[in-house]
């Protein structure tokens, strides 16, 4: 039996190759967007000031380069050889369940604010991952919000990012 083929702890699995290489080169194009913009801002040595605001992000963008081509040319050089297993499909799909609600809160702070965001993904958290009833869910998912409005706005007068919703109320 081979790494990738079925069983019964959760489907076939998935090689590390295609994930090191794009990791790999996703930190590449990182690297390169720190190094070409550490060039635009200086990365000389000024005679009074001491280094230029790109010096020090330059070199680490070059590290940052030279380790991910590392990492890029080693799996190149190493395609024939066996492909290790990363994770079984199931795993992935965990991780994925956890992964694109994330995503959405993310995106769903810039239309509807952190607090509508975080009710939303703390109340579909507890209810779908910790199986919680609604009332219970709803209640800590904006017990939570409001504690941290609280927190923030009131007490630390740092304004968070809000929506439609808190404009509606005043907020």
């Amino acid at each position: 039996m081979s790494e990738h083929d079925d069983d019964a702890g959760g489907g076939p699995a998935v090689g590390t190759r295609w994930f090191e290489l794009a990791v790999a080169g996703l930190l590449m194009a990182a690297a390169v967007i720190v190094i070409v913009d550490s060039r635009r801002v200086g990365t000389g040595w000024d005679e009074f000031d001491g280094p230029r605001s790109g010096y020090f992000p330059f070199y680490i963008g070059c590290l940052l380069l030279a380790a991910s081509g590392w990492v890029f040319v080693r799996q190149v050089l190493a395609w024939r050889r066996a492909d290790p297993t990363f994770a079984r499909r199931a795993q992935l799909a965990s991780v994925w369940s956890i992964t694109w609600p994330m995503a959405v809160f993310v995106a769903g702070v810039q239309w509807l604010g952190i607090y509508v965001s975080s009710f939303a993904l703390i109340a579909y958290f507890m209810v779908r991952h910790g199986r919680y009833r609604w009332l219970l869910a709803g209640a800590v998912a904006l017990g939570v919000p409001l504690f941290f409005f609280v927190v923030f706005e009131r007490w630390f007068l740092v304004s968070l990012p809000k929506g439609p919703l808190e404009a509606l109320l005043g907020l």
